[in-house]
């Protein structure tokens, strides 16, 4: 007894800590955290059983119909973009070895999800779906594939649920692999990007691209030593979201890289253009000292040469603060980020950690030309050029459903095109046949699971699920061979002969 006098003493001061934070308004996972607690000291007080605390795992999120709805739609813009520029489709394990992930993310290699031990191999959950692509590149002695592929991925990440930031969600790639000539395959992932982007209307939207042998040849030239291009690149990576004080002091402070040389970098990665600015970066005298720079900048003019007979200049801008923090870029690197304007916090997405703030989404799209990958998989170091683009879904899906959410429009969750109804007793056997018959038309149709039900209750599921059309069976129908068709907006009822029943939903429905 003395137990649980002294459990119910904290779930009472638990309590009031949770509805002291509710009332400040404090972070959400702050909340999500003490609320845990309590429901797990609660759970205490039970029966002495165990018992589990119903939620996902954090950075991890369920999907509803409507949800689902709305990725759907999403996900096939997205492939038929893909398929539009000639794409074919693979898929691979979700764990690999993990000495094939090892050493290819840069600073990101902590956020990898190791396995545990299964009988003699050590295996992590994929970080992204581009060094599984290198190494089915490498391990199938393929030279030249266009592919896309879509999958989860896995990552221990802070999540920022409202932002799309989780631990685990989908990519959408897409791939060129091969040796062609320089900034063709480069410009069209841009285009692919502009396509998608357009096509789902998120509003305003910028493409950056930049090119690693130019952020390389900056670094050189700004006296940055050898061994530290890689963990600068990764600090330059941050300025889209801390301002260059706070990079610069981190150049300084914890990478031990001389003032002088961050305050050079400073003044490049402050620039950002057109063909313009690569044409004046190439007179200029401290970029002409390094050669790879100069093949960098020489490469970027001519990718906007191509970008304007694909007519996507509008929306690219070379910028010159773009970095990349992935290992493996070694030539175009680009993101597309959205215009400003954060998106408010759907009430749905603040479990698991979601804060307060505004939805502010940050980069939509991004990727590179990765041309040493494959060979580091290659017995013999055989290497296979590769460009390709990575398309953030889950932020993308954040955005979809805020527009959704406050949009009046209904978004349907199933395609039914007919519900098969009754308007009498006893007619359960006819209205399966009924339903049989359209099935096997390929028409989407289906009834409801109860010998009698009543004809209102039939007709406000159809309202309610948004199913256009009902044939309603009855005696007098039966006798003389026809359904009643009813269009479920309008209210109209027509009879239609069994034999014309068919080809009149499809009519409709196409119409609709």
């Amino acid at each position: 007894m003395e137990d649980q006098s002294r459990i119910q003493e904290a779930v009472k001061l638990q309590g009031e800590v949770v509805r002291k934070l509710k009332s400040e308004k404090a972070n959400k996972e702050k909340i999500d955290e003490e609320v845990a607690k309590l429901l797990e000291l609660k759970a205490q007080l039970g029966d002495g059983k165990q018992h589990f605390v119903l939620k996902t795992a954090k950075g991890t999120r369920d999907y509803n119909p409507r949800q689902m709805a709305i990725r759907e739609k999403v996900f096939n813009t997205i492939v038929s973009c893909f398929k539009r520029h000639g794409a074919e489709t693979i898929d691979t394990p979700v764990f690999e070895l993990k000495e094939t992930l090892t050493g290819k993310y840069g600073e990101d290699s902590k956020l990898i999800y190791d396995l545990k031990d299964q009988g003699g191999e050590l295996l992590s959950l994929r970080y992204d779906l581009t060094v599984p692509f290198a190494r089915y590149l490498a391990m199938n002695k393929i030279t030249n594939i266009k592919r896309y592929h879509i999958a989860k991925v896995y990552r221990r990440d802070n999540p920022a649920m409202t932002r799309g930031r989780y631990r685990e969600f989908y990519q959408c790639d897409f791939d060129i692999a091969g040796q062609y000539d320089a900034m063709i395959a480069d410009a069209e992932c841009l285009r692919i990007v502009y396509e998608i982007l357009s096509e789902l209307d998120l509003g305003d939207f910028r493409i950056k691209v930049n090119d690693r042998r130019i952020l390389d040849g900056m670094f050189a030239v700004c006296g940055v030593p050898d061994d530290k291009f890689r963990t600068i690149c990764s600090t330059v990576d941050k300025l889209d979201k801390m301002p260059w004080e706070e990079v610069r002091g981190e150049m300084v402070n914890e990478k031990g890289l001389a003032q002088e040389a961050a305050d050079q970098i400073g003044e490049y990665v402050s620039m950002q253009g057109g063909m313009e600015l690569a044409e004046r970066l190439l007179q200029d005298p401290k970029m002409l000292k390094s050669k790879q720079a100069c093949a960098g900048l020489t490469d970027i003019k001519l990718l906007f040469s191509y970008l304007q007979v694909f007519q996507v200049t509008d929306k690219v801008v070379f910028d010159l603060s773009l970095a990349r923090g992935l290992d493996y870029y070694t030539g175009i690197i680009y993101e597309a980020v959205l215009g400003q304007g954060g998106v408010p916090v759907l009430a749905a997405d603040v479990q698991n950690g979601a804060g307060d703030e505004c939805v502010s989404v940050g980069s939509v799209a991004g990727g590179g030309r990765y041309d040493g990958l494959v060979g580091m998989f290659d017995p013999k170091g055989r290497k296979v050029p590769c460009v390709g683009v990575s398309i953030g879904i889950e932020r993308i899906f954040s955005i979809m459903e805020q527009k959704a959410e406050t949009s009046a429009q209904k978004i349907r969750t199933t395609e039914v095109q007919v519900m098969v109804a009754s308007a009498q007793k006893n007619l359960l056997e006819e209205r399966l046949k009924l339903v049989t018959e359209l099935w096997k038309a390929g028409i989407k149709a289906e009834v409801m699971y109860k010998k009698n039900p009543k004809l209102l209750s039939q007709l406000q599921h159809c309202e309610e699920a948004g199913i256009p059309l009902v044939a309603i069976l009855g005696e007098q129908e039966l006798k003389d061979g026809v359904v009643k068709l009813r269009v479920v907006a309008t209210r109209e009822e027509v009879d239609i002969s069994r034999g014309d029943l068919i080809a009149e939903i499809q009519r409709r429905t196409v119409e609709a």
